[in-house]
């Protein structure tokens, strides 16, 4: 069984809870166990989980240890620093405010362990924290050239575009030799997912397709009509697209276009990137997501 002790409970309300919760029969062995329980420990507050087989001093020492469940939060990578704190904010689980919000990109997507009552500002910090130390970590042993990527954070900038543009592990590398080589001779990245944060302002998903209209829009995160990259990143990128980013394919590819199987066909040049296109239009009817059309 599972139970949840409040902050400043004393030991006869945490018996008397146990009694109501049908764990013990009388509060006052409960009691009686304790005092002669040597040497004695503050009870600590938390959530519990009580075998049946468990004895009073058993219960005790759980308590005294402060060996409460272990809760886990799971966050996915390409989520905004927006609907990560939603998904905070509705673990009711967590108790406290959100007083200091994070910059977009720097929360790490990964499983957090947590325990019932723990603060959820707290457990953004350490997110935060998280991002900042593998960031350095990663930057360190990086191997592009800093002309183009001149800071961590402009790493973490690209390493979001990366991570919304495909979800392949096989082709982040490749996706990310893609916008460095359109930033190295000066050609706009063109990525649907920076218009896409540009309309819903990284507050949520778009519920619809691109338009054409759509990739006018003015705004500096539009990478379709401002050159170079947005200016921050347009979600919270995993390890391994910053790693892409900082560890980049050889390849002279400039355009990449889905290819029906979930995953892209890459080209050098326009041509055999407009014949892909072509050939992705016969199959949908639809203009492809992504690439750069």
């Amino acid at each position: 069984m599972t139970v949840i002790i409040k902050p400043g409970s004393s030991s006869l309300s945490i018996a008397k809870q146990f009694v109501s919760d049908g764990i013990l029969k009388s509060p006052w062995f409960f009691l009686g166990a304790q005092n002669l329980h040597y040497p004695r420990k503050k009870l600590k507050a938390g959530e519990y989980l009580i075998p049946k087989s468990a004895s009073i001093l058993d219960i005790i020492d759980q308590m005294e240890a402060g060996r409460t469940v272990v809760r886990k939060l799971t966050i996915p990578e390409g989520l905004t620093a927006h609907q990560i704190m939603n998904r905070i904010k509705n673990t009711h689980s967590l108790s406290g405010q959100i007083v200091r919000l994070p910059a977009e990109g720097m929360l790490l997507p990964e499983t957090y362990t947590y325990s019932y009552g723990d603060d959820r500002q707290k457990l953004v910090d350490r997110m935060e924290k998280a991002m900042s130390d593998l960031l350095k970590r990663l930057w360190f042993n990086r191997k592009i050239d800093d002309s183009l990527i001149e800071t961590p954070e402009l790493a973490l900038n690209l390493a979001s575009i990366v991570e919304k543009e495909t979800g392949l592990p096989s082709e982040r590398r490749r996706v990310a030799a893609v916008f460095l080589n359109r930033l190295e001779i000066g050609m706009p990245l063109q990525a649907d997912p920076t218009v896409i944060y540009a309309i819903t302002e990284g507050r949520g998903e778009l519920d619809r397709d691109l338009t054409r209209k759509d990739l006018k829009i003015q705004s500096p995160f539009n990478t379709y009509v401002v050159k170079g990259l947005p200016p921050c990143p347009i979600a919270c990128p995993g390890r391994a697209s910053i790693e892409a980013v900082l560890s980049p394919a050889d390849t002279d590819d400039l355009y990449f276009v889905a290819d029906g199987t979930g995953g892209h066909a890459f080209s050098a040049n326009l041509a055999d990137h407009n014949r892909r296109v072509s050939e992705w239009r016969k199959v949908t009817g639809h203009r492809p997501t992504r690439g750069g059309l």
